[in-house]
């Protein structure tokens, strides 16, 4: 018997990322196509098609991949839809999983959102194998979270649950989010939180900073996190401010499911101690005494440039033996002229 592999492919604003894998984690070949390119999301599914084909072929896996998995902004892992996506230009409700699944001859596929699949990933192949019960918070953009407990993902009633980065950390006069809500974690504690503190500490504050050198609306996490290793005051105040922030709504986090560790990614979890030091104090200094010493902050252990799809992909095996789908051969790849 051929050996079996899943397709993971992870749909982000910008690129789509796809990759096969086996079954011990291994990214055996990946490609990726521009997410927005076409406006017709018939047509991106045309493309998506022939660019994993072509992959599948070039890597003699046509007839071995035994199912799909999908990570994307705002994926219902029930419906298989993609709803009210803020970054995508294909309409409110995006039947994905069923376009995918027939484009690849019935194959199955399970979606969810980025976070979510990043959760899977980090509990099939990374940091929290063995674990049944953490909490997956992804630093980028925005700041997502992916909750497992009892070995298995919190998805509610609806498919939504699990919006830690929309916590509101901030009941007056807080920030407004993404969301339309005012004072969410997402709003301070991702990158683009991080930059905008950054604009109002250089507003309000009147010592001398790098930082001042740099168009105030220009600015980055990036250039905050330069300025704090080269010793800025107010850029290291920035990420002690953060990391305070984090570490409180992180003990709120561990009164609702007792984890057994809350685990990082994303460009900003890379900051080191700028980050976690003030993040430790402020969710030891926060959690309730009973919930002490009994959960670990750690980071993640997959490979930043694997890491989507590894997650998505952790979901095609999910697919797998949820549908318990024969092996089947793929539509032949055309050749190019």
């Amino acid at each position: 018997m051929s050996k079996p592999y899943v397709l993971g492919v992870d749909i982000g604003g910008t690129n789509t990322v796809f990759g096969i894998v086996d079954a011990r984690g291994q990214v055996i070949a990946s490609d990726s196509i521009k997410t927005r390119k076409h406006a017709n999301f018939d047509d991106y599914i045309e493309e998506l098609h022939s660019g994993v084909m072509h992959l599948l072929h070039a890597n003699d896996a046509e007839d071995k991949i035994q199912g799909i998995g999908i990570g994307a902004p705002n994926a219902n892992y029930y419906t298989g839809e993609i709803q009210n996506p803020p970054n995508l230009p294909w309409g409110p409700i995006i039947p994905l999983a069923e376009k995918v699944s027939k484009a690849f001859g019935g194959i199955p596929v399970a979606i969810t959102n980025d976070a979510n699949a990043a959760a899977l990933g980090e509990m099939t192949y990374g940091a929290a194998r063995g674990m049944k019960d953490f909490i997956m918070i992804t630093l980028g953009t925005g700041v997502g979270s992916g909750i497992v407990v009892n070995g298995q993902l919190v998805y509610g009633q609806d498919g939504n649950a699990g919006e830690l980065g929309h916590l509101v950390v901030k009941r007056n006069n807080g920030r407004v989010c993404g969301c339309g809500r005012t004072g969410c974690l997402e709003a301070y504690c991702s990158a683009t939180g991080v930059a905008r503190t950054a604009r109002e500490f250089l507003e309000i504050r009147t010592e001398p900073s790098t930082l001042r050198n740099l168009q105030i609306e220009d600015i980055t996490s990036k250039d905050v996190y330069d300025a704090a290793v080269a010793g800025d005051k107010i850029a290291k105040d920035i990420f002690e401010y953060t990391g305070t922030l984090l570490g409180q709504a992180f003990a709120d986090m561990v009164v609702f499911s007792s984890p057994q560790a809350i685990i990082l990614f994303g460009g900003l979890a890379k900051s080191g101690d700028l980050l976690m030091r003030p993040l430790k104090e402020a969710f030891e200094n926060s959690l309730m005494p009973i919930f002490r010493g009994k959960t670990k902050i750690i980071l993640s252990e997959l490979k930043e440039s694997d890491a989507a799809v590894l997650g998505a992909s952790a979901l095609g095996w999910e697919a797998k033996y949820k549908y318990e789908v024969p092996s089947r051969t793929l539509p032949a790849v055309e050749e190019e002229a």
